[in-house]
């Protein structure tokens, strides 16, 4: 029997990088996978037919879980269109780096809002559902930045270290229900965003890391496919940092 068999994820920012990797990794291990995606669309209409190509029940939401209402309709349509919601992913994020002289308003809202109050956002509206079933595993993903900060990006990691902090307190809230929440706290991953990165650096952050290398999308979906499984049912409320020993 696959680890995911028989249940049900939402995967938010799914169209690409760790997202899609973690949208894959569950249909190869059984679960039915909803995901939103909100720029690309034709990357998302794809991802659907691959992830059927598993055997599985697909479908794509364009949805901006940043908005309340939108994430309320997005949870609520999940729950119609598969009967259940078992896992849900909070993956979708965005980066608008400078350094704090240099940021607008504008810059730290976004950021926020696309990063932590989507959280919030979905977890609220999945809250009831997961409570009328006594079953359900958030996984939200921060990153190493979120839990030791960095130069340039003090909105990003302020937003990545409240995932943090709300992840704590939704699993001491919530685990009484049987609700599990765990954050993931990705290091350095190679994906289409660093492909476009002069080599140079790319290889200077990657000698930086003990294990010598950038992680891939793959090997976090992997720790995504344990938590959102049954090998995991009395883990909560940690951060499991992903990052090559790179935080050692």
């Amino acid at each position: 029997m696959k680890l995911l068999e028989g249940k049900t994820a939402l995967v938010t920012g799914a169209s690409k990088g760790i997202g899609r990797a973690i949208a894959l990794k569950y249909a190869e291990q059984g679960a039915n996978v909803a995901f939103t995606y909100l720029s690309s669309v034709e990357k998302g209409e794809a991802l659907v037919a691959e992830l059927e190509a598993f055997g599985v029940k697909a479908k794509g939401y364009r949805s901006d879980a940043s908005k309340f209402d939108a994430a309320e309709q997005l949870i609520a349509g999940v729950v119609e269109d598969f009967g259940q919601l078992d896992i849900l992913v909070n993956n979708a994020g965005i980066t608008k780096d400078n350094l704090l002289m240099r940021i607008t308003e504008e810059a730290w809202d976004d950021v926020i809002n696309v990063n932590l109050k989507s959280c919030f956002n979905t977890v609220k509206a999945a809250t009831r559902t997961f409570m009328k079933q006594k079953a359900g595993s958030i996984i939200n993903v921060s990153s190493v930045v979120g839990v030791k900060g960095n130069a340039g990006q003090s909105n990003y990691a302020a937003s990545k270290a409240g995932i943090i902090g709300f992840t704590k307190s939704v699993a001491l809230e919530l685990g009484s229900r049987n609700i599990r929440c765990n954050a993931i706290a990705p290091g350095f991953i190679e994906t289409e965003m660093t492909d476009v990165l002069d080599e140079k650096v790319v290889q200077s952050w990657r000698d930086a890391i003990p294990m010598k290398r950038g992680g891939k999308p793959e090997e976090v979906a992997d720790v995504c496919v344990f938590l959102g499984s049954d090998m995991s049912t009395y883990v909560s409320g940690q951060v499991l940092n992903i990052c090559g020993a790179m935080l050692t």
